[in-house]
């Protein structure tokens, strides 16, 4: 139902400000320009759409509340992102006041479609400033805008943003401190539809409390809305009764209001675009452009496969090379806190806590850091300069094989970092059966938070041999060729499973994908470093509570009861965690695991990365030299022997094994949570927690007892 939300007094202080744009317009880019680190990230109530929200300082002293809206190429509620966005300039958000101005983004290279957005924010009775974005490359294929024309067609205030530069942010916060004018709408449809629409938007008037501008928005919203859809259901039966009859109405007499709406709007932004001299500067205008150049190689039904390949390879072999130091400062740093902090301790269990809990655990966890930053800023880097939408198009061929929708790119690409927003994102895929087999198979991808796990076992027991190089160059070695492996296998796996899911349980015609690419352009690398701090930053607040939690749990159940005259090592082992461990140890022996590794993999359903703080819990306390195990973790897993067979628990095989088994189960309880959000029940999230662990399990046991038949890495 369409009502306004009232501003409380703090909210009248402050001036809110939405952002909104298409995707790729450069509005992520303007949003960290204007707000720096001044922001916060969350999700609206009730939904799974992303919410941004960062401070500014205006010239005339007052505070300002920048909301940076979902990208999108319409206001009409199809998608939640599209639904959120057009809630909040309404009002009609108990959450988010109503904004008192507009910023609407606009990319130069592609203004007559990035202004349908702008006709439908001219509809709402909201000042709007228009922020062109991509002039310069406006430039490079000899075209040009005269902003002045722009202003006189729109008749609201128009400046040209560069925001990697900071070029054009102080305009824009001094135009924000102005009265700017409240636009007319500025579209024109037919008689018969311009009825249609006053009709609507009298109901409107007559039932609820609202403005004559936000009734008009809404009525063209309601006429557009077909069928039952949300926007319908949840109006009131007077509205509902005279919406339909309406649309009736229009059908009897062969009006398609729906696509008259549509062309009216495209026929106005045409005739700006036309007037504002968005023409060629020179006669000729060059037929192939750089873009295109690239283009022949990057999206080549071959060559492009192999580059995707490469890039990749390239990406995960750095952060293994990279991130080694600067994981080892952070090693050395954890054990040097922890002699400072526990060296004039007593003996007890509370500098046990801090020395083996503590610090052996969390401390572990944090030194893996480094790689994870590395991999964030390689992922906003690519995606900054264009390649990624590319990759999304080139994988489009590949994945409608398997009964994903090209839009599935993004939201498994995002996977890469966490599922959890990966399965978010899978909301902008409008097919239910492609969009359910892409949340089925998201956790597949390998996320940052397994990244510790590769870590850990690649760096103790894959030998630094060098595959592949030039002269004494080395471009690639099995440490890092290991890496890669794990996350192409994640990759390769949620293929296969989406082609079974496509030939078998959700059987449906391949949907098609129709995207826009982006230009190349040179990345901005401060809104690239402040996405890597942003994840960081996340990735840390959790390694603060969860995995804290998680480690000070583990040093309760290792290190009581207490036992003495026993060794560490039995203490250990005869401990709550030991009696743990041996419940589990049989489900997992045949994978080559012993109980301490069941004890793990019990705790990393919380989270994966508790894997490795369980890890270092456990060692450290089994340690007669904890400060060893907080240098160097693997180096105490190398040396743990089996009191069964006198061998060493650990090898190379078993480090592949376990790995493996990471790429491929669920043990992420928030994961599942999402899934249960965003399927409505239970059933899906219980399916897929059952065939990922079958599949790990499975998978593994296969590799483990083939490995040691062929005597791979047991030596």
């Amino acid at each position: 139902m369409l009502s306004t939300v009232p501003s409380t007094q703090a909210e009248t202080d402050t001036v809110v400000v939405a952002l909104i744009g298409n995707p790729n317009s450069g509005k992520t880019t303007l949003f960290n320009a204007l707000t720096g680190l001044r922001q916060k990230v969350g999700n609206y109530p009730g939904v799974t759409v992303e919410r941004k929200e960062g401070k500014i300082v205006l010239p005339n002293g007052k505070q300002g509340r920048l909301l940076d809206l979902p990208g999108l190429y319409s206001l009409t509620p199809h998608s939640p992102d599209e639904r959120i966005a057009r809630d909040v300039l309404l009002g009609l958000r108990e959450d988010t006041p109503k904004p008192d101005l507009i910023i609407n983004v606009v990319d130069a290279t592609n203004l007559e479609r990035n202004l349908y957005v702008t006709s439908q924010l001219l509809d709402m009775g909201l000042p709007v400033i228009l922020a062109v974005t991509m002039t310069d490359m406006l430039k490079k294929q000899n075209k040009h805008i005269d902003i002045e024309k722009l202003r006189n067609e729109l008749k609201i205030p128009v400046w040209v943003i560069i925001a990697s530069k900071r070029e054009g942010l102080d305009d824009l916060l001094q135009v924000m401190t102005e009265n700017n004018p409240v636009p007319s709408p500025v579209w024109k449809p037919s008689r018969i539809v311009e009825d249609a629409i006053r009709t609507i938007q009298g109901r409107l008037l007559e039932y609820q409390s609202v403005s004559e501008r936000s009734a008009f928005a809404e009525a063209v919203t309601l006429l557009m809305t077909e069928g039952d859809a949300l926007a319908l259901k949840e109006q009131s039966n007077p509205i509902r009764d005279i919406t339909k009859s309406v649309q009736r109405k229009l059908a009897e007499d062969g009006v398609d209001a729906v696509s008259e709406i549509i062309e009216a709007r495209y026929q106005w932004s045409s005739d700006v675009c036309k007037a504002a001299s968005l023409t060629p500067q020179t006669a000729v205008r060059p037929l192939i452009t750089t873009n295109d150049r690239v283009d022949r190689v990057v999206m080549h039904p071959f060559w492009g496969y192999l580059l995707f390949m490469v890039v990749m390879t390239c990406v995960f072999q750095a952060i293994f090379t990279f991130g080694e130091g600067p994981a080892t400062l952070v090693q050395n740093g954890v054990a040097y806190v922890g002699h400072l902090l526990t060296r004039y301790m007593p003996p007890g269990d509370l500098r046990s806590l801090l020395d083996a809990g503590v610090l052996g655990g969390l401390g572990t966890t944090l030194s893996f850091l480094p790689q994870i930053l590395l991999l964030f800023f390689f992922i906003g880097f690519l995606e900054d300069t264009g390649y990624m939408a590319r990759a999304a198009f080139l994988m489009d061929r590949l994945m409608s094989r398997v009964g994903l929708h090209g839009k599935s790119f993004i939201p498994l690409l995002s996977s890469f970092a966490c599922a959890i927003p990966g399965i978010m994102a899978t909301r902008t895929i409008g097919d239910r059966k492609a969009r359910l087999i892409t949340i089925l198979v998201a956790p597949l991808m390998s996320c940052s938070a397994r990244l510790p796990v590769y870590l850990l076992m690649i760096s103790a027991f894959i030998p630094n041999k060098r595959v592949l190089g030039i002269g004494h160059v080395t471009l690639l070695t099995l440490p890092g060729l290991t890496f890669v492996s794990m996350y192409f296998l994640g990759m390769i796996a949620a293929f296969c499973m989406a082609w079974l899911f496509h030939k078998t349980l959700l059987k449906g015609v391949s949907p098609s994908f129709l995207m826009e690419l982006p230009p190349y352009r040179l990345p901005a690398i401060r809104t690239v470093v402040m996405q890597m701090i942003e994840r960081a930053l996340l990735f840390v607040r959790r390694a603060g509570t969860v995995i804290l939690a998680s480690c000070v749990l583990v040093w309760c159940l290792s290190s009581y009861p207490k036992h003495p005259g026993m060794n560490s090592s039995d203490s250990l082992r005869n401990s709550y965690l030991g009696e743990i461990g041996h419940v589990i140890e049989p489900a997992i022996a045949p994978l080559g695991f012993n109980w301490k590794m069941g004890v793990g993999i019990a705790s990393s359903f919380v989270a994966r990365e508790v894997f490795v703080s369980t890890m270092g819990t456990v060692y450290n306390v089994g340690s007669t030299d904890s400060k060893i195990g907080q240098a160097n973790l693997g180096r105490q897993m190398r040396s743990d022997i089996d009191v069964h067979t006198g061998k060493p628990s650990f090898n190379t095989l078993v480090a592949v094994c376990l790995m493996i088994y990471y790429v491929l189960a669920m043990q992420c309880v928030s994961t599942i949570a999402v899934v249960r959000r965003e399927t409505n029940g239970w059933k899906w999230p219980l399916f897929q927690l059952f065939y990922m662990t079958a599949l790990a399990w499975g998978t593994t046991f296969l590799v483990y007892h083939v490995g040691l038949y062929m005597h791979w890495g047991t030596g």
